[in-house]
């Protein structure tokens, strides 16, 4: 079955793409959320039509996420956690921390739904790499220390 996006579904397309997927997926899930509509010919003309009109808006969009990439791959941030005399911390380090640690330290607005940590938990002292996904296809890595308070 052939639906249409509405908005941004993690690996399966971007907004106002038409994607083809199961039938019971579509029906039952992406349908109900609303995270898409059925592909008819009158959806795929409006589709198309906002597309048209929408095309010079993201040559701007995209010049914007490449400043940002750069800028987010030369910086390195540092977050301030609780530890024990092994180099484990109390709790973890997750997207949230990190979002708002590059708010603070560099004043970049970023949504903790797009920075992906690579492996899930930071438990220890130390430095790591993590994704942030900025716009479609363009993402940067930045990499964050984890240090003692």
């Amino acid at each position: 079955m052939e639906v249409i996006l509405k908005q941004d579904v993690l690996s399966l397309g971007y907004k106002d793409d038409i994607v083809n997927v199961k039938d019971g997926y579509a029906r039952n899930y992406l349908i109900p959320q609303g995270l898409a509509m059925l592909a008819t010919p009158s959806n795929r003309k409006m589709v198309t039509e906002t597309q048209r009109q929408r095309a010079f808006k993201e040559e701007k969009i995209r010049k914007e996420a490449e400043a940002l990439q750069k800028a987010l791959e030369s910086v390195n941030v540092r977050i301030g956690a609780k530890a024990a005399t092994t180099g484990r911390i109390f709790g973890s380090v997750t997207n949230v921390q990190i979002a708002d640690a590059i708010k603070d330290q560099y004043n970049y607005e970023i949504d903790r739904k797009k920075i992906h940590v690579d492996g899930d938990h930071i438990k220890e002292l130390g430095s790591y790499k993590a994704t942030v996904n900025i716009y479609k296809e363009i993402k940067a890595e930045i990499t964050f220390e984890v240090f003692e308070e």
